[in-house]
């Protein structure tokens, strides 16, 4: 009896939430259309019986009624993942949420925020992460980390996400694994907009990695190039570097990414000698830097007046298929000129243009009248 009484209500709580299509009939007994509208179940007379049940509520009565007296969390899970309307999954967890002798758990809170997220109901999401950290549910790892992927990827969030992790840290059954320490790097990384602000997040960067380490966590190479990355981006390279050495202790293997942090952050630095030794180490390892990384080595070269190395990579370069932009052919061949070799800038020049299939007239015509004005 109590358990239909709470049905009776709530079934009256979602009708309001959700508009019927009613037909109004005037006195005559024709169809007034302009009195046709959207209106709450609720606020029509019990005499009349006009009211249309829509297939969403018949649904949610369909799935009330297979919920039997003594559902467990598995049968709650199972309704919500049937649903194509996260509004209506919504409804099915708030409504057995109600009942008598049933509590969600971590597993239908982790589905219902999945549904959530995926159908953007972000309020919905918000508020059931509210309800985690208040201990509206036992946690468990997969929960907080997809509380904290929701947090991460909501700027206004972004505190919460860290609110989880402590969280986490603090109960011995969820401490954080690998992939919470990633999604909260990835976070801060994803905020180093300039220099200034870089240092602000590295003290956070610093400390997940030492807590990692700490906890016995052993992180991938995804998760050793943020912290390499960061660093780098704050110009602390030698600690980018204490990293990098470090990859071989946990079994890892740099990649690409790794050595295309480290050479921009040793060219920034204007550390270019050993920003050339770790590209030479890459293309031993036959990595091909991406091509900014390739235009900020060339012009790091060039500006160091070693325009022979400047130009092998110019040439490592167009040979990978890529083409430098305009402003790196130009650092490359008025650095020729300044050195006095104008017709070794001439003759180079007619070599990238035959090696270039991207350089076009307007490119050429341009790098070719600098030249000339150099030297006139």
């Amino acid at each position: 009896m109590a358990r239909q009484i709470v049905h009776h209500r709530f079934l009256s709580t979602f009708l309001h939430r959700r508009t019927i299509s009613i037909v109004a009939v005037d006195s005559d007994g024709l169809q007034n259309p302009t009195t046709s509208a959207l209106i709450p179940s609720s606020s029509q007379p019990h005499t009349s019986n006009l009211t249309t049940r829509t297939p969403l509520v018949k649904q949610f009565e369909t799935w009330l009624e297979k919920l039997k007296p003594g559902f467990t969390t598995y049968d709650v899970e199972e309704a919500l993942r049937s649903q194509s309307d996260p509004d209506l999954a919504f409804d099915i967890f708030r409504w057995t949420g109600q009942q008598r002798n049933y509590k969600h758990n971590s597993t239908t809170y982790l589905t219902m925020i999945q549904i959530a997220v995926s159908g953007k109901r972000y309020q919905h999401a918000e508020t059931l992460v509210e309800e985690i950290l208040a201990g509206a549910c036992s946690g468990s790892v997969p929960l907080y980390n997809s509380v904290i992927k929701f947090c991460c990827g909501r700027k206004f969030l972004f505190n919460r996400a860290f609110d989880v992790y402590k969280k986490m840290l603090n109960c011995e059954d969820t401490k954080p694994n690998l992939e919470t320490y990633k999604l909260l790097l990835d976070s801060l990384l994803r905020r180093f907009h300039n220099v200034n602000v870089c240092f602000v997040y590295l003290r956070g960067v610093k400390s997940l990695s030492k807590q990692m380490k700490a906890s016995g966590v052993i992180p991938d190479t995804f998760a050793l190039n943020m912290i390499i990355k960061a660093h780098a981006k704050c110009r602390e390279i030698d600690q980018a570097i204490r990293v990098f050495n470090e990859m071989a202790l946990y079994g890892n293997e740099p990649n690409l990414y790794t050595y295309c942090y480290l050479i921009h952050g040793l060219c920034e630095k204007g550390r270019v000698d050993d920003g050339l030794g770790f590209y030479k180490e890459m293309r031993a390892k036959e990595l091909v830097p991406k091509g900014s990384t390739f235009m900020i080595l060339i012009c790091s070269l060039a500006m160091e007046q070693r325009l022979k190395d400047s130009i092998g990579v110019v040439f490592d370069m167009l040979n990978g298929s890529m083409s430098p932009d305009l402003l790196t052919y130009k650092t490359v061949l008025e650095g020729l000129c300044r050195e006095g070799m104008v017709d070794d800038a001439f003759n180079i020049l007619e070599e990238f243009r035959k090696k270039d299939s991207f350089m076009n007239e307007k490119t050429y015509k341009s790098l070719l009248n600098g030249l000339h004005y150099l030297n006139s």
